[in-house]
């Protein structure tokens, strides 16, 4: 307990402090992280071209929603069907922003089906792919929950999960990345 010093004048108090009873500082011993980490990882926009080559999409605009956990791709008519005893799903698409006539039709192995809330808060059941996506000259594999996006802005979104550990995302940044570049022989196509 602090003691008050009989020196001080009138009307004024002085706290001593006992430094016997002070705690010891102990060092730091955990991990910092290091910025020059972050210096070597690419920064990327708000949004994006990227391409979902399994799928057959060269190029698709993406929006980077680090507020999202997961991913999204715009697809309707999915029906479910099996392959060689596994669960896929075939989809139909519009590839393109603001075009609902051009359609393309896509097929993927399912990997799981997963309730996602959405931005408005409705929770719904989704299917789940996992398939390459290329941005920029790096390509990985990204799960994609499929979903009708019909009213949505762009035809994907691209989840912080996609992008955890790859990227810096500037928000007030679009197309940093350029048209994406895919590396020839990089992402095996399936039949």
């Amino acid at each position: 307990m602090p003691a008050i010093d009989s020196d001080a004048g009138v009307g004024q108090r002085k706290i001593v402090r006992d430094k016997s009873r002070t705690k010891k500082k102990v060092p730091d011993t955990r991990k910092k992280k290091s910025d020059s980490g972050n210096q070597r990882r690419p920064s990327i926009g708000w949004r994006e071209w990227a391409s979902l080559p399994q799928l057959g999409i060269d190029k698709i605009k993406v929006k980077v929603d680090t507020g999202a956990r997961s991913s999204a791709l715009h697809a309707f008519e999915v029906e479910p069907f099996e392959k060689d005893g596994e669960p896929w799903v075939r989809f139909t698409l519009h590839p393109f922003q603001r075009d609902a006539t051009t359609t393309m039709v896509a097929t993927a192995r399912l990997i799981d089906e997963r309730k996602v809330r959405s931005s408005s808060g409705k929770a719904t059941l989704r299917p789940v792919i996992e398939t390459p996506i290329v941005l920029g000259d790096q390509v990985w594999n990204i799960q994609v929950t499929l979903v009708r996006r019909d009213l949505m802005g762009f035809r994907m979104l691209l989840g912080r999960h996609a992008v955890r550990g790859r990227f810096l995302v500037d928000p007030g940044r679009s197309f940093r990345c350029g048209h994406p570049q895919l590396p020839a022989g990089s992402v095996p196509l399936h039949e």
